[in-house]
């Protein structure tokens, strides 16, 4: 949902990821071109038509200006690719909000069951157009797309009859814990993302060959071409279906910059706000039901937080003051109740 672009450049953007040291088996995957997606053309007559040209006006505002929800802001290197990959795909798009609603909300659980952010999602929208049965021309297949090597190191069973890259449920699991890999690695959402499409051993050739930086804006003509293109098809994707950025569209650096910058709250909720330092896998989710709180306002207050809690163990918490004297009081059952979600996820994982 978003992006348009002339002349505005001056943007920062959110960022914050996952991913570790992966070995290059076989992350290779082909990028399913953005026509993969078209779905199905006779969806798009059920749609309620908008205003696109309005649509896209308002999507680049906030792309430009980071006045969304996150505050994320668009780089100015990616403006045109975005701009032209929104206009190519943004329509065709339209149908999965509704017919893959269910497979969206399954992945938004697995993935926070991970301390992932649940908008890396679409990575399997640009891999695979959610298509379960879908296969590159390298062999990667399913809905995260899969190489049979990376599969099976993931947990993914693949026999004849019964291939588990097709299974969302499965896959999802076992892309969660190769995104985390690959953040713990790069601790960047979209060198991430680079490297879930051409494997970490070209970006960490990328990140020599532009001197060490770790800038994806910097090293990404070092990249293959089709890596540096997924990233952007992603950022676009993310524009499409969110209406604007997020921590998994930002650079590290643009990511620090964002939560420094403060502009996720105003002045008076940070005077009436307290910070307390937590260690341990807490979970966004638990904590907010002990304090009632929603997970948006939850995120305004602490930008990055299952990443940094999944990575590091250990998060600045801010939350209003009666809020905090809540969670002070029920800490251990809330980290109890985390502890015990993420076990599940775990064991589910690999059923």
């Amino acid at each position: 949902m978003q992006i348009l672009a002339i002349a505005f450049f001056g943007f920062s953007l959110i960022q914050a990821a996952k991913a570790a040291g992966i070995q290059q088996k076989g992350v290779i995957k082909a990028v399913l071109i953005d026509t993969l997606i078209n779905g199905d053309t006779t969806a798009l007559k059920d749609q309620p038509v908008s205003d696109l040209k309005l649509d896209f006006k308002n999507l680049f505002s906030t792309a430009m200006g980071g006045d969304g929800v996150s505050g994320a802001k668009l780089n100015p290197m990616a403006i045109t690719f975005v701009q032209n990959y929104i206009a190519r795909n943004g329509k065709a798009f339209q149908p999965m909000r509704t017919w893959a609603k269910p497979y969206f909300e399954m992945m938004d659980q697995v993935l926070e069951q991970h301390g992932l952010p649940k908008e890396l999602k679409y990575l399997a929208v640009i891999e695979s157009g959610l298509k379960f049965n879908a296969k590159s021309w390298s062999g990667a297949c399913g809905p995260w797309a899969f190489m049979p090597a990376a599969a099976v190191e993931y947990g993914l069973s693949i026999r004849r009859g019964n291939d588990e890259r097709l299974d969302y449920y499965k896959s999802t699991h076992a892309a969660a814990k190769l995104l985390t890999d690959l953040y713990s690695k790069y601790g960047d959402w979209l060198l991430v993302i680079a490297a879930y499409n051409g494997g970490p051993g070209n970006v960490d050739k990328a990140i020599r060959k532009s001197g060490g930086s770790k800038d994806f804006w910097t090293l990404q003509y070092f990249l293959p071409n089709e890596s540096m293109n997924h990233v952007k098809k992603f950022i676009g994707t993310h524009y499409i279906f969110e209406g604007e950025g997020g921590i998994t569209t930002v650079t590290q650096k643009e990511m620090k910059d964002l939560v420094i910058g403060g502009n996720s709250l105003k002045e008076d909720e940070i005077n009436a706000s307290t910070t307390y330092k937590i260690k341990g896998r807490f979970n966004s989710s638990v904590i907010i039901k002990y304090v009632d709180m929603d997970i948006a306002t939850f995120n305004r207050y602490n930008p990055g937080f299952e990443n940094e809690i999944a990575v590091n163990g250990k998060y600045d918490l801010r939350l209003p003051t009666q809020k905090m004297n809540i969670f002070v009081a029920k800490r251990y059952e809330i980290l109890n109740e985390s502890i015990q979600l993420l076990l599940n996820s775990a064991n589910t994982g690999t059923k």
